[in-house]
């Protein structure tokens, strides 16, 4: 196995902060996160930018939401990278029982030159545990 490099270091600790923002429900962290022409796909839904996730985001306000991430794989290619998660996201609604769902995600990150790896394409492939 070949050693760790910066922007492997780098690129895990994203994810890290990612979850950790989301775990403290930091939605304005979370979307520092990301670049301007993000674009998400999750399975049953068209394709969605940055708007929208706000926007669906902002619907969790009164709810809890655990995240944990397991990073299997990263490649760094100049300024693009990927990185293979498999992750698993417990939502607690109000007066409701928790909804677990786990699955893989793969990611595309682009090097922005002042602030680092920054997610640029999203594929989440979850489904209920």
């Amino acid at each position: 196995m070949t050693a760790a490099t910066d922007d492997d270091r780098a690129i895990r600790a994203l994810i890290d902060a990612w979850i950790a923002a989301t775990n403290a429900g930091e939605l304005a962290k979370v979307r520092s996160l990301m670049t301007d022409d993000v674009v998400f796909l999750v399975p049953g839904q068209a394709p969605f930018g940055a708007e929208a996730f706000e926007a669906r985001a902002q619907n969790l306000d009164n709810v809890r939401v655990h995240a944990e991430a397991d990073v299997r794989e990263v490649s760094v290619l100049g300024d693009w990278a990927w990185c293979q998660t498999h992750l698993t996201v417990t939502v607690t609604p109000p007066d409701a029982a928790p909804k677990r769902r786990k699955g893989y995600a793969l990611s595309i990150l682009r090097k922005h030159p002042q602030l680092g790896w920054l997610i640029a394409r999203d594929a989440n492939m979850l489904a209920p545990a």
